[in-house]
């Protein structure tokens, strides 16, 4: 036997014993790893048996994702791996309800999107830690509410974490349930455990929204926390979350940070080295962030940057730069800013800018026609500025891709060029509220338009209509009234079958007999005032889709067609908007009692005269406007059920109505939001009974008020005491109190400080004494007026926490205080008046750098100022007025008011100034001075 065939013959068996023994091994190993796949599968299979198809909350039925005859790897929505393990999880969108305890048997879950579903629940029964793979957890409006568990930070590998705008789901849900505009939406909150133990442990966290949570109990130290944690952070976006406090400057150590989005919190200014934290930034939003002062305008011209909102920032300032070529500049959006300036020529170098928005802003000049050039611009908004000149042409060739277009509240002038009309894109053209004139040139293929909303009106143009606009059959919305165009028959706009609104207002409108019948049968909104109708257009009970009606300012009650004595029992079924005000009627229209859907009526300035009737009560009705006429209500209001006189109502103005008490009706008011009884003949104390918890506006100014308190008659409180018993102090959601001008007196409640919604408080021209409040709470206030008082003290230091405070007027008071310079700091002021009083000692030079910045009026006058004349720590070159006279000031006039290039009103008298006339003061074009008496050559 050879030596090869002895080898074998001794390894044959030895190794198949060796398979033998390794067979089970291996088939254990396949066994473990099919029980885990088996798991994988039974753990969607479970998820599916506890989901519920549940859209806008309504029903919910079983749910049927996927076929579970299929390999589940091949399930919509499922991502698995080489092995078979599930690693993600996207299910957004899908109405889902019930709950998924059953993910957390995923271990190798790296991926879970749950966004956009309604689950309606709190996160706390999920054991997120179950699934410590996880690198992107999407859970944003879902409907979750209630604390965020702690268990959500120890998901140390995340990457990416969202849990925004969980409202957004109850909101997009309850709209079509039951229509709720405001209604209380549950939110996720972060609060045990706070907002730094949530995101300390996710060092690799490179996005995070969290827009919408509500992180106030943390509201000062969010930037501090985020710039030590999450160095590796790319995107931020926490809008909505009760931030507050400026960004910190260690946010420039974010050295990877591109999005930023911190909409709507009190972030009031940016730090010095915002720059050197912007460099990356392509995305920046900051809208609504109570910013002021001047921006860096630096942070247009960044490389990167492609989307920058800072609008609704009412203080912020600037200009526009130059800009240059080499610019990624795609969104600008400025709206309700105090941007002012005229616009660069080189704003035409954005050739990349699809939306463009400075709407409501100050610029002014001409509209650069570089705009005209920019062929991806799709939205541009210019309305509301001082923008004067022609109107650019726009061609298609330049912009074929604009399709809105608002040039409206300008000062533009000259003629509408009939290219606007043309543009291949273009579906809504604003140019109303300007200097147009002219008459509107015919334009070709007007049928073949895309044109949805036309507004050209309140301008000088005249002629006729052309018969291009009555061509644009996709017009939806067509607004030409305040114009000069000559008489025109209704039934020309019979022919735009898709019009859902049209305003023909201040225009000699024909309406035949004729015209009963023709109806718009798409027809929402209507609006003809002060058209000199003499009677109500049979046409309207018709329209059956109309919600919307506006005929003030007609003589609808001094003809034949009088609704008073013509039809009285018409409906118009859809009717909800009904504005009847100045219509010359002496009695309350019977039509309204037919209309059942009316939320909205207006029937003041008119001669209505007497009781209100029964039939008034709707139940309805939420907004009503009776003021201006001479009507009242019983004391025993016979609605049947007093209980129920206007279940629904919330808004509710009766000024000038000539009424002498306060209408009982409003005891069972408690809806009741918005309350106006000024200019009336109210005497006595306000009823306790008034003082609703609902109540954000108030006025009860012009009355004869003596007591703002019933028991103030019998009962003797210190102010202390009373701050804490009296009735005003349930207002806990106050925004507007005015109780100017009547004959209050005693201390002014200290709790109208504590009201943290105040913005509002006027109680001029009354009788109260003691000192000023304190405002600590009150840190929205934007005006205060107390002038024409007897108010002793200081001013409180707590006013200087009011960074949205525009307004100050303490004068003709007896307050006794220093120069108030601390309000300096205020960004917002414009408005100062301490006139009368007695204000002793210097103005000294600030040390503030921004001193004053705002101020448009300071008035100072008649107090006991001494001391050199300086005004030196105004900053404000805005000033429009300024009042020192009748103090002890002494020297020169100051050369710094020749930067006051807006001062009207200068008024130096009754000082000790020796000067001579100063000739730079002629430079100042609408100057009126009240000399002093010494100056030397007058």
């Amino acid at each position: 036997m050879s030596p090869l065939r002895i080898l074998i013959s001794l390894f044959l068996p030895t190794f198949f014993l060796f398979s033998c023994s390794f067979i089970p091994v291996v088939q254990s190993k396949t066994s473990i790893q099919s029980q885990r796949l088996d798991d994988q599968r039974s753990a969607l299979v479970q998820l599916q048996q506890d989901l519920y198809f549940s859209p806008n909350f309504t029903f919910s039925s079983k749910l049927e994702l996927w076929d579970l005859k299929t390999d589940y790897c091949s399930w919509k929505g499922v991502t698995c791996d080489g092995l078979g393990y599930v690693i993600g999880l996207d299910l957004n969108s899908k109405n889902l309800s019930g709950n998924f305890h059953s993910i957390f048997d995923l271990h190798h879950l790296q991926r879970l999107n749950f966004a956009e579903n309604n689950f309606n629940t709190t996160l706390f029964p999920y054991e997120f830690e179950g699934l410590p793979n996880l690198t992107h957890l999407n859970l944003s409006a879902s409907c979750f509410h209630g604390q965020i568990p702690i268990a959500i930070s120890h998901l140390t590998r995340l990457v990416s974490l969202d849990l925004s705008n969980q409202d957004y789901c109850y909101w997009r849900n309850y709209q079509i349930v039951d229509s709720h505009d405001d209604g209380y939406y549950p939110i996720l909150k972060l609060e045990k455990p706070t907002f730094n133990s949530l995101v300390k442990n996710l060092m690799f966290l490179e996005e995070l929204y969290l827009d919408r949570v509500n992180i106030s109990t943390q509201s000062t130290k969010w930037c501090g926390i985020i710039s030590s944690t999450l160095p590796n952070l790319h995107v931020l976006s926490m809008s909505s979350c009760g931030l507050t406090g400026p960004l910190c400057s260690s946010f420039s150590t974010l050295h990877f940070l591109s999005k930023l989005n911190l909409d709507d919190n009190l972030i009031s200014y940016l730090p010095l080295n915002f720059l050197e934290s912007s460099s990356r930034l392509v995305s920046l939003s900051l809208r609504y962030c109570n910013l002021s002062g001047h921006f860096p305008t630096e942070v247009f011209l960044l490389p990167k940057m492609q989307s920058i909102d800072i609008s609704q920032n009412y203080n912020l300032m600037g200009p526009l730069p130059e800009f240059s070529i080499n610019n990624n500049l795609q969104v600008i959006s400025l709206f309700l800013t105090n941007f002012s300036g005229e616009l660069p020529k080189s704003i035409g170098n954005l050739r990349l800018l699809t939306k463009l928005d400075l709407g409501g802003c100050y610029f002014s000049g001409s509209i650069p026609s570089s705009l005209a050039n920019l062929t991806d611009l799709v939205e541009l908004y210019l309305s509301d500025n001082n923008f004067s000149g022609l109107t650019p042409p726009f061609h298609r060739s330049g912009v074929p891709n604009l399709a809105i277009l608002n040039l409206g509240g300008n000062r533009l002038s000259g003629s509408i060029h009939s290219s606007l009309f043309t543009l291949p894109s273009l579906h809504t053209l604003s140019l109303e509220g300007n200097q147009l004139v002219g008459e509107i040139d015919e334009f070709p293929n007007a049928s073949f338009s895309v044109m949805r909303d036309l507004s050209l009106g309140d301008n000088y143009l005249n002629g006729s209509i052309p018969n291009s606009i009555l061509q644009l059959s996709r017009l939806e919305s067509l607004y030409i009234g305040y114009n000069n165009f000559g008489s025109m028959k209704l039934d020309m706009f019979f022919q735009l079958k898709n019009l859902r609104s049209l305003d023909l207002s201040n225009m000699s409108l024909l309406i035949g007999s004729d015209n009963k019948s023709l109806i718009f049968p798409q027809l929402e909104e209507l609006a003809l005032r002060s058209c000199n109708l003499t009677g109500f257009p049979e046409f309207i009970k018709t329209q059956g889709k109309l919600a919307f009606l506006d005929l003030s300012y007609n003589q609808l009650a001094n003809s034949s067609f009088s609704i008073e004595s013509h039809n009285k029992s018409f409906t118009i079924p859809q009717l909800d908007y009904l504005n009847l005000r100045s219509c010359n009627f002496t009695g309350f229209p019977e039509f309204i009692k037919t209309q059942g859907k009316l939320t909205v009526l207006d029937l003041s300035h008119n001669q209505i005269q007497g009781f209100v009737p029964n039939w008034l009560r709707k139940t309805t009705l939420l907004r009503l406007d009776l003021s201006f006429n001479a009507i009242d209500f019983p004391k025993q209001f016979p609605f049947g059920d007093a209980n129920s006189s206007f279940p629904m109502l919330w808004l509710l103005i009766l000024r000038s109505c000539n009424i002498s008490t306060f209408p009982e009706f409003l005891k069972s008011q408690e809806n009741l939001e918005y309350l106006d009884l000024s200019n009336n003949k109210i005497s006595g104390a306000v009823p306790n009974w008034l003082w609703k918890k609902s109540l954000g506006y108030l006025s009860l100014s012009n009355n004869h008020l003596s007591s703002l308190d019933q028991f103030l008659h019998n009962q003797s409180l210190t102010s202390s005491q009373g701050s804490f018993l009296r009735p005003i102090c349930k207002l806990s959601q106050l925004y507007l109190f005015n109780a100017s001008y009547n004959n209050l007196s005693g201390t002014i409640p200290g709790c109208l400080g504590n009201i943290s919604t105040l913005d509002l408080l006027d109680l001029q021209g009354n009788h109260f004494s003691g000192i000023l409040p304190n405002f600590a709470e009150a840190t929205r206030l934007w005006t205060l007026k107390v002038s024409e008082n007897r108010l002793e003290g200081k001013l409180p230091k707590s006013l200087a926490k009011c960074t949205q405070l525009e307004v100050l007027d303490v004068g003709n008071n007896m307050m006794y205080d220093t120069f108030p310079f601390w309000l300096e700091k205020l960004p917002a002021l414009k408005v100062l008046i301490l006139q009368g009083n007695r204000f002793y000692g210097q103005i000294k030079h600030s040390k503030h750098e921004n001193g004053f910045l705002a101020l448009d009026v300071l008035d100072i006058a008649s107090n006991e100022i001494s001391g050199e004349l300086s005004i030196d720590f105004l900053q404000a070159t805005q000033l429009r007025s300024l009042k020192i006279g009748g103090n002890k000031l002494e020297g020169k006039l100051p050369r710094s008011l020749a930067n006051c290039t807006k001062l009207e009103v200068l008024d130096l008298g009754n000082n000790m100034v020796h000067d001579t006339f100063p000739v730079w003061l002629e430079k100042l074009p609408s100057l009126k001075v009240t000399y002093p008496p010494h100056f030397c050559n007058v």
